[in-house]
């Protein structure tokens, strides 16, 4: 019969597997992990030495834990206490792959729906926001049409710093899955704060840090996926509908992704805002 902390070993190695050098553990977990250590160093023989032999080996997963922010201040003010903890957050700073700027959030902290990407490129390090330059005004744009604005949505990304290339200016890659993870904490305390009614992954990547799914966007977009309960679309990013200017099929595609967004809110849809991207009779 399997132990509770057999099940949690497992999932390390799992996640190790993955790729995955770096887990939250919220309070309950870290709790639990202080009563095996308690007992380990009173003699009893427990899984929690395993559990050291396993964060002991050089590419095994490490512990890191993230202070939660006061839950009697105001979301913006939990908010701003996370955001402080990100600047100078040890397990990115040990990775050596992430620039030093950065991009943390913008948008309502009391947000319905919460768009999600991968990592800020040159522009959003520049600026220090995320979704700016071509691609935050082609977002923009898809805010107007759907009735909303960026003051009444929250925007984000999993990394919080822009992943570093040798001789960097302009150019810009996509986070590694080791990237993702350490920054993981904080999208989620974002999305524990927020409480946004649903959640809009744009892109692959993002999809893949977020929900820990892999595929192509054919096969990730189109339904609804879940993210400890919160409802998530994966989409198409606004810098991938920018390289398809010409292309009304993948416009539509995402379209009808942002159709879902909107049934899914509540919001009304006019049937001229049903009709678009279609082929025309």
């Amino acid at each position: 019969m399997s132990r509770p902390v057999d099940v949690f070993l497992e999932f390390l190695a799992a996640e190790q597997v993955r790729g995955v050098r770096h887990v939250h553990l919220d309070e309950g977990a870290r709790l639990g992990l202080r009563e095996l250590h308690e007992r380990t160093r009173a003699g009893a023989r427990t899984a929690a030495v395993e559990l050291v032999s396993l964060a002991a080996e050089p590419a095994s997963v490490r512990v890191v834990e993230l202070t939660a922010p006061p839950a009697d201040t105001s979301r913006a003010e939990q908010l701003a206490a996370l955001r402080r903890q990100a600047e100078q957050w040890p397990a990115a700073r040990a990775l050596g792959t992430l620039r030093e700027t950065l991009v943390f959030a913008t948008g309502n902290p009391d947000a319905q729906v919460m768009f999600i990407g991968e990592a800020p490129g040159y522009q959003e390090e520049k600026e220090g926001q995320p979704f700016v330059g071509p691609a935050g005004q082609k977002l923009d744009v898809i805010l107007k049409t759907m009735s909303l604005s960026r003051e009444q949505v929250y925007l984000s990304h999993i990394v919080k710093f822009r992943p570093a290339t040798p001789n960097q200016t302009t150019n810009s890659r996509p986070p590694s899955a080791e990237e993702m993870a350490v920054c993981l904490p904080f999208i989620r305390g974002e999305i524990r704060i927020v409480k946004p009614q649903l959640i809009v992954a744009l892109g692959e990547t993002a999809a893949a840090g977020l929900l820990g799914i892999t595929g192509t966007m054919e096969k990730l977009r189109g339904c609804w996926h879940d993210f400890e309960g919160t409802p998530v679309r994966v989409t198409y990013p606004p810098s991938y509908l920018l390289q398809t200017s010409g292309s009304s099929q993948i416009k539509r595609l995402f379209w009808e992704d942002m159709l879902s967004v909107m049934e899914q809110l509540g919001l009304p849809i006019s049937e001229k805002q049903r009709a678009f991207f279609l082929p025309k009779p």
